[in-house]
């Protein structure tokens, strides 16, 4: 760590400030719009935590180096150099105070992306030492071990071995031809391990060929989330140097928001490179599997559900329409948010808050939005495609004595499959 220094983070702010970071801090009119689209800020009305604000030590890094005004105002004395002390202010409302869900960028009057100059401010923060060491953790684990959470291959082996055995299929690992590769997150593996069982079941039953890889199966990306494209680099690279060994066709990135993220929209930018296969989420995938007419499902749900769109999914990914399709196959009673689709409320604990354990207080106060749109609605079952926002709004219920199950899509989905006898292919 001492390798982390407040001069290292000051030039990385310098490399981060292109020309998108450039137009955005030139073009605020400081209307103060970010701060209501912000949960963190809507449940802790201190003006501290608007969205803009918390980019406020790279914007005077900005204003002295590439502006007239603001080189003149450092050479006057009228504006004073960023200091180590404040970084380490500003990394609770860098880090705890922002899942970089983009619902500020979403209402953004001039077009600012807040989320982007955030994703960039953390580079900074990462490069003085300033990150939380929850993040820290979770991206040394992930680049040393290959996940996050510490989960290591007979980990996952073991909870084949229990698919298999429950379900008699075969789920295969380095299946080289596979129209699939299925990436998986930690949290699936080891909080909801009936994820892996759901997606067997369907790709079986669509006759799709499938696999695991033994080389690289952890679709997390902490380095997205801590704010270091070198650490986002490399664990994309695995992925996509798996994929391309297995000659598949489409990586299926799990019901993890920011795995998404990095696999589908910046993991081309990171590599330097076009992927040789698709990259899909896999509600994208099981939204195709419907319209080709290879997932049929029968009966319905009778309890009123909703459906907690995840962010970086929904609105930073733009897979709207595709989970209410599927919810629509197997809800009779589904019903949705006031904000909902592209400005549905974060669940709070999205782009590594739920890493970091002095967040823990914030994360919940921040559920309390959720919490407001729920009890419009009063509904029984809260349904989710992302496991990140499936823990938080678990805990969160628990917390305020809500008794609501949170349901999986995918799981769902598969609760309801009718077994197709034309089926082809293998997995």
């Amino acid at each position: 760590m001492s390798a982390l220094t407040l001069e290292r983070g000051i030039n990385a702010f310098k490399a981060q400030i292109d020309a998108p970071m450039a137009s955005f801090f030139s073009s605020c009119v400081s209307c103060g719009m970010c701060a209501e689209a912000c949960l963190f800020y809507t449940e802790n009305p201190d003006p501290k935590f608007t969205p803009i604000y918390k980019l406020e030590p790279m914007r005077r890094v900005w204003e002295q180096e590439y502006t007239l005004i603001g080189k003149l105002k450092a050479k006057l004395g009228l504006s004073k150099p960023v200091t180590d002390a404040e970084l380490a202010e500003w990394q609770e409302l860098v880090y705890n105070n922002c899942s970089l869900c983009g619902r500020c960028s979403a209402v953004c009057p001039v077009g600012n992306d807040i989320t982007y100059m955030i994703r960039k401010m953390r580079e900074g923060m990462v490069a003085s030492g300033h990150a939380p060491e929850g993040l820290i953790g979770a991206s040394t684990r992930a680049v040393q071990i290959g996940s996050p959470m510490g989960v290591k291959l007979p980990a996952l082996q073991a909870q084949v071995k229990h698919v298999e055995k429950h379900t008699g299929m075969e789920v295969p690992f380095d299946k080289e031809g596979a129209e699939y590769l299925l990436m998986l997150s930690s949290m699936e593996i080891m909080n909801y391990p009936e994820y892996l069982e759901a997606v067997a079941k369907i790709l079986t039953n669509a006759g799709k060929t499938w696999t695991l890889s033994s080389e690289c199966f952890e679709a997390t990306n902490s380095g997205i989330q801590i704010g270091s494209s070198d650490i986002a680099r490399e664990l994309v690279s695995r992925v996509v140097a798996a994929a391309e060994k297995l000659k598949v066709k489409t990586v299926i990135s799990p019901e993890c928001g920011h795995a998404y993220t990095a696999l589908r929209w910046e993991g081309p930018n990171l590599i330097g490179r076009p992927y040789t296969f698709a990259a899909k989420h896999i509600v994208e995938v099981l939204d195709e599997l419907r319209v080709a007419g290879l997932l049929e499902t029968e009966g319905f749900e009778d309890a009123k559900m909703t459906f907690h769109d995840p962010c970086q999914l929904v609105r930073r990914g733009g897979v709207v329409q595709q989970p209410r399709n599927l919810m629509n196959m197997v809800a009779k009673n589904f019903v949705e948010m006031a904000d909902h689709g592209t400005m549905n409320w974060c669940c709070g604990a999205g782009g590594g808050v739920s890493a970091n354990e002095d967040a823990e207080e914030v994360k919940l106060k921040a559920f309390q939005r959720k919490k407001k749109q729920l009890d419009e609605l009063k509904v029984d079952t809260l349904v989710t495609a992302c496991a990140n926002c499936r823990i938080q709004l678990e805990e969160g219920l628990e917390v305020n004595q809500m008794d609501m199950p949170v349901v999986g899509l995918t799981e769902m989905i598969a609760e309801h499959l009718v077994e197709r006898k034309d089926k082809g292919g293998a997995a």
